[in-house]
């Protein structure tokens, strides 16, 4: 494998101004820190697209265009992915209307959650109906499903979708520990649903809240990939708050200090069969 997927999550929908200055909201804001830290190594964004006079999240596909044709507009080699999170909006023609986007802009992944949770204070309600078919528009519009994996059964749920024919490999898994309801931030859990992943599958780790840094180190030492950004922690240290370039950097130094290399976007694209 040449190098490993470093997938940057600038804005998540929780982060506001209020909590962080650094979390970008409008489309000009998200495009611009994409630009900023492709040079330093991410080969992925895992965008969410927010209301640019709210600043709420939205699952419009006119803003997630603009947003991706800003970043397409200096480079065409980046991986993009879109958002079809049930926290906020229910309804499947709302969740899957950023896979009506066509032509240059389309994006080349779709986050996919396989399975409800529970957050904190929320839930995120994904009943078997909704995740096979947003499944069955991402296979049938040509979008890779980013399959979010907060526990081991959501990791069943999928092999249950690959025996569908509703996903088809090489299967690219984002494992998110630390969750309260959900698998926890430790090497026997990750290690645990990585050995039970598919065949074919490559894998990156986020870690939720203070536990981002941590499962980010487990994922490089175990050969994963990494997905790191201020929608999963604003907190570079203990109250400190920083921008989501310090948190692409650090990843970086971390890997390159234990011999490893991201992958350029064109390896990536090779590496997750693009």
């Amino acid at each position: 494998m040449k190098g490993f997927i470093l997938n940057f999550t600038p804005t998540g929908m929780i982060p506001t101004k209020e909590m962080t200055q650094y979390v970008p909201v409008s489309p000009e804001e998200i495009v611009g820190q994409v630009l900023e830290v492709i040079p330093l190594g991410i080969n992925m964004v895992h965008l969410h697209a927010r209301d640019p006079q709210t600043g709420k999240p939205t699952y419009k596909k006119e803003i997630y265009s603009e947003i991706i044709e800003g970043i397409k507009r200096k480079t065409k080699d980046l991986i993009i992915g879109v958002s079809t999170s049930g926290r906020t909006y229910k309804m499947f023609e709302e969740r899957s209307e950023c896979l009506d986007i066509d032509g240059d802009l389309r994006p080349d992944f779709a986050s996919l959650t396989l399975s409800s949770l529970n957050f904190n204070k929320v839930a995120s309600i994904n009943e078997p109906e909704m995740i096979q078919k947003l499944a069955k528009k991402m296979l049938d519009k040509n979008i890779r499903p980013e399959l979010e994996a907060f526990d081991l059964g959501m990791i069943n749920y999928a092999k249950y979708l690959i025996s569908k024919d509703l996903i088809k490999p090489p299967f690219y898994f984002n494992l998110l520990l630390g969750n309260i309801a959900c698998a926890q931030a430790d090497m026997k859990h990750l290690g645990l649903m990585v050995s039970e992943l598919p065949e074919n599958s490559i894998w990156s780790t986020a870690g939720i809240g203070n536990s981002q840094l941590k499962m980010n180190i487990l994922s490089i030492v175990s050969d994963g990939g990494v997905r790191v950004g201020l929608e999963d922690n604003i907190y570079l240290t203990k109250g400190q708050l920083a921008p989501n370039e310090d948190f692409v950097v650090r990843t970086r130094q971390i890997a390159e200090s234990l011999g490893r290399k991201v992958a350029s976007p064109d390896d990536a694209r090779v590496i997750l069969g693009l």
